[in-house]
C-alpha cells in the first residue's frame, strides 16, 4: 500500500469518528497556537520597542552625570551636577560627532485657555532635533537666534498640544509656563510612548531660557550625541570618555559621568524579550506534550478496538510493517491537521493582541515551521507504541 493510498485510508478513519478525532487533535491545536502566538506575541513586543528605542535618536550616544557622595553616602545615579555646557562645547568640536544637545529639565504647570498639564519642560538648544530625530509638525524648532537671544518660545510635543486642544490655530498663542508667558512657535511629530518614557509629553523651551527662569546654574542634565556614522559610534564613545576624564581630572576607575548608547540598551531590550519569548514557548510546548499522550492513548484504544480488521488485513497478505504503517500514517495525519489548525488560531489570535496592545504584528515563517515540524514529531513520537502494537 502506496503513501497516498495510507493517508486516504487515515482520512476515511478520522471523517468515520470526527468527535473523537476532533478531541484528540485538540491537544495539538491548542499547543501549536499557544507557542505561535506567544512568539510572535513576543516578537511583536520586541518590535515595538525596539522601534521606540531608535526613534529617541540616530546613533545616540547619551552622556550622565555620576552619582553624589555625602558623608559616605552614595547617591542615585544622575545626582551629580558634573556636567557642564562647557563639556557639551567641548564634545561637539569632537571627530565623528555629528550634533550635541546638552538639556536641564523641570516639571511646571502649563496653562493655555481654560486647558492645562503638567508636563515636562526641556531646555535645550536647536539641535536636539537632529540628535534626537524629531520632525516639527506645524510651524518651526528652536534655532540659535532664540537661544542665544533668551526668547520666551515653546515648541510642544504631541501629547501635551492635545491635552491643552491646541490643533493647526496653535502657531503664535500663547502659553503660561509656571505663571510666565511663552509664545507656541511649533508643535512635533508624534513619536509612540506612553507613561514617563514619552517623548511626546514635554514643551522644549531655550535652554538659557529654562536657566533664567527655572533651574538656574550652568550644569546640565544629559548631553544627547548624535555620531555621524553607526560604525563610529565605538570610537567617538571612547574618545568622549577620554576627554571628560581629561576635562573633569577623573580616572575611568572614579568617572563622575556615564555615557549609555542605542546599541547597548537594544542589546539589553533584545536579550530579555528574547529570553521571555523562549520562556513563554517552552511553556506553551508542554501542552503539545499533553497533546500527543493524548494520540498515543487514542491511538492505543483505536489498536483494540480494530482487533478484528488487523486479523483480517494479515490473514489476506498484510505484513507487519504495513500495519504499523496504516497505523503511523493514522497519527502523523491527526498532528498535522491538528498542527496546521493550531497554526491558523495562533496567527489569528496574535493579531488580535497585538491591535489591542498597540504593537507591531509578527509572525515569522521560521516559527511557523518550526512549530509545524513539531507537531509532526510529536506524531511520530507518541504514534510509534500503538502502530508497533497493532504490528
Amino acid at each position: 500500500m502506496n503513501t497516498i493510498e495510507l493517508i486516504r485510508l487515515a482520512l476515511s478513519r478520522i471523517g468515520a469518528s470526527r468527535l473523537r478525532a476532533a478531541l484528540t487533535m485538540l491537544g495539538i491545536i491548542i499547543g501549536v497556537g499557544s507557542v505561535v502566538a506567544l512568539v510572535s506575541v513576543g516578537q511583536g513586543a520586541t518590535s515595538g520597542v525596539t522601534a521606540q528605542l531608535q526613534g529617541l535618536g540616530t546613533n545616540l550616544l547619551t552622556v550622565n552625570p555620576g552619582a553624589t557622595t555625602t558623608f559616605g553616602t552614595r547617591g542615585a545615579a544622575g545626582s551629580a551636577t558634573t556636567l557642564t555646557q562647557a563639556d557639551s562645547n567641548a564634545i561637539a568640536t569632537l571627530p565623528g560627532v555629528a550634533a550635541v544637545a546638552p538639556q536641564v529639565a523641570t516639571q511646571a504647570l502649563v496653562i493655555a485657555g481654560t486647558h492645562n498639564t503638567t508636563t515636562s519642560i526641556v531646555g535645550t538648544t536647536a539641535a536636539y532635533a537632529q540628535v534626537r530625530d524629531f520632525q516639527v509638525w506645524q510651524g518651526r524648532f528652536l534655532n540659535d537666534l532664540s537661544v542665544n537671544g533668551h526668547v520666551r518660545v515653546a515648541v510642544l510635543g504631541a501629547t501635551t498640544a492635545d491635552d491643552l486642544s491646541l490643533d493647526t490655530g496653535a502657531i503664535g498663542s500663547t502659553i503660561q509656563i509656571g505663571g510666565i508667558p511663552f509664545e507656541v512657535i511649533g508643535i512635533l511629530q508624534p513619536k509612540g510612548g506612553s507613561g514617563i518614557t514619552s517623548q511626546d509629553d514635554q514643551i522644549l523651551i531655550p535652554i538659557t531660557t529654562a536657566r533664567d527662569l527655572f533651574v538656574g546654574g550652568t550644569s546640565v542634565r544629559s548631553i544627547g550625541v548624535s555620531v555621524a556614522r553607526a560604525s563610529q559610534v565605538q570610537l567617538v564613545e571612547a574618545t568622549i570618555e577620554t576627554t571628560l576624564d581629561q576635562r573633569h581630572g577623573v580616572t575611568p576607575a572614579n568617572a563622575d559621568f556615564t555615557i549609555a548608547s542605542q546599541a547597548q540598551l537594544l542589546s539589553t531590550v533584545g536579550s530579555v524579550t528574547g529570553l521571555l519569548t523562549a520562556l513563554l514557548a517552552g511553556i506553551a510546548s508542554i501542552s503539545l506534550v499533553v497533546g500527543g499522550i493524548g494520540i498515543m492513548n487514542i491511538m492505543l484504544v483505536s489498536v483494540r478496538e480494530r482487533t478484528r480488521e488487523i486479523g483480517v488485513r494479515k490473514a489476506i497478505g498484510a505484513r507487519g510493517r504495513d500495519i504499523l504503517a496504516q497505523f503511523l500514517v493514522e497519527a502523523l495525519t491527526l498532528s498535522v491537521i491538528g498542527g496546521a489548525v493550531g497554526t491558523l488560531i495562533g496567527i489569528v489570535a496574535s493579531l488580535v493582541i497585538s491591535h489591542i496592545a498597540g504593537w507591531a504584528f509578527v509572525v515569522s515563517p521560521l516559527v511557523v515551521l518550526v512549530a509545524l515540524a513539531f507537531s509532526l514529531a510529536v506524531g511520530i513520537v507518541f504514534g510509534v507504541w500503538p502502530a508497533r502494537q497493532a504490528a
